[in-house]
């Protein structure tokens, strides 16, 4: 019971970052205070990054950038030139200023960590 709980949770939280608007700028124009998350909904990894992200910090605001879009995939090409990733570019996928994040594993949410910290109001 608990899993299908959480699973819902997910896919709220989910449903409610597909809502926000994804801005048109491009990526190497939006100022070095926007965080972009290029996601897939069916992405495990996407969903753990998420997750994280939801607990660690509630009220982090991110250009959350669904890649199964046109206009998701165009950014996701953005950033990857940006940071020169050549073709070798998935999600989960966090710009941030002038560092990334792609992929989730253990351990990366204190790479997030440290890279948050600019972003923030309050330094953690």
């Amino acid at each position: 019971m608990k899993k299908i709980f959480m699973v819902l949770c997910l896919a709220v939280a989910f449903l409610g970052g597909c809502g926000e608007k994804e801005t048109s700028a491009n990526i190497n124009e939006q100022p070095k205070e926007v965080i972009s998350f290029f996601y897939s909904n069916t992405c495990p990894h996407c969903h753990e990054a998420l997750k994280y992200v939801n607990a660690n910090y509630p009220d982090l605001r991110m250009n959350m950038v669904n890649v199964a879009t046109k206009q998701g995939q165009k950014k996701l090409m953005e950033c990857a030139r940006k940071f020169k990733l050549g073709n070798r570019v998935g999600t989960p996928l966090f710009c941030m200023g002038d560092k990334y994040i792609m992929g989730w594993a253990d351990g990366f949410g204190a790479r997030f960590d440290e890279y948050i910290k600019p972003f923030l109001n309050e330094k953690k």
